[in-house]
């Protein structure tokens, strides 16, 4: 059966609803932007889902091929036969010997297929400063969270842009050198996570906001992707642009980071930007977003 409010894609052989639906998610930023006002917040970060049912069985080799070599792709299994699945762009930490690096995103723009256009988003993007205000509060919590492990700790002033298929981002590469070789980089990844990229800030604040504004279990979405070695290496990426996928279905998350200045409508226009991403994966409208 459908679930409630589903709603057919133009794709054939779709359904979709989207939770919670655009207006709603829309309500919900000028709610935390009235908190926000209020003090005590620096920034949360909510995010909304698109869920997908078809009626054929869900061919998940042929939804992960397109994600090959687009930042972190991975599949995870999760309990019930189901699996996480994405293409993330945000590296929360590696460590190789003693060398260590995090690369935190926060900030981000649609990308354009009309190439001034793109070269105009990124621009503004870069000169943002509402946008250089979110991620500075990301860059400054990644690096007083690596600071006591690390004897060194490199942290540009000044973010660089990058970019995946779909969008823009602000992103700064913090890289650092371990006090102890014997610090392995779950302790690494534990001492970071979440990072207000995906939180907030303050951190206990922010996860308030999300329980109550958001009306669905983020579950496995915004935790992390990656690998540990017996020697304590390591790779472990941040769980976004991904899908908990099952036989015929599938749950799409995105989220955006709502800071003073942030303006409803163009934080969901993010979202619906960062849906892209599995979107042109599975080969169904972006309409749905």
């Amino acid at each position: 059966p459908l679930p409630p409010g589903a709603a057919p894609l133009v794709s054939g052989g779709w359904w979709s609803r989207r939770v919670p639906e655009p207006a709603a998610y829309a309500a919900a930023v000028r709610r935390a932007l009235a908190e926000l006002e209020r003090g005590g917040l620096a920034k949360v970060v909510l995010a909304r889902t698109v869920e997908l049912r078809s009626d054929e069985p869900i061919d998940l080799p042929g939804l992960l091929r397109p994600l090959l070599g687009h930042g972190y792709s991975f599949a995870a299994p999760l309990p019930g036969g189901r699996t996480l699945t994405g293409a993330s762009p945000e590296l929360l930490v590696s460590r190789h010997g003693r060398a260590v690096v995090s690369n935190p995103l926060a900030g981000s723009a649609a990308r354009c297929a009309d190439p001034a256009e793109d070269r105009r988003r990124a621009a503004a993007l870069a000169a943002s400063a509402k946008d250089l205000r979110e991620h500075r509060l990301v860059v400054e919590a990644v690096a007083d969270a690596l600071a006591p492990y690390c004897a060194g700790l490199e942290v540009p002033g000044t973010p660089e842009l990058t970019s995946t298929e779909t969008m823009w981002h602000l992103s700064t590469r913090v890289t650092g050198t371990l006090r102890d070789p014997d610090t392995r980089v779950l302790a690494l990844a534990a001492a970071l996570h979440p990072t207000p990229a995906v939180c907030g800030t303050p951190e206990a604040g922010a996860r308030r906001m999300i329980e109550e504004l958001e009306p669905f279990d983020r579950g496995f979405y915004a935790g992390l992707a990656g690998w540990t070695d017996a020697a304590g290496d390591g790779e472990w990426a941040v769980a976004i642009r991904c899908a908990e996928v099952a036989e015929h279905t599938l749950r799409l998350y995105a989220g955006a980071g709502i800071v003073t200045g942030s303006d409803p409508e163009a934080e969901l226009a993010e979202t619906a930007a960062k849906f892209r991403t599995m979107l042109r994966a599975l080969g169904v409208s972006d309409a749905l977003a």
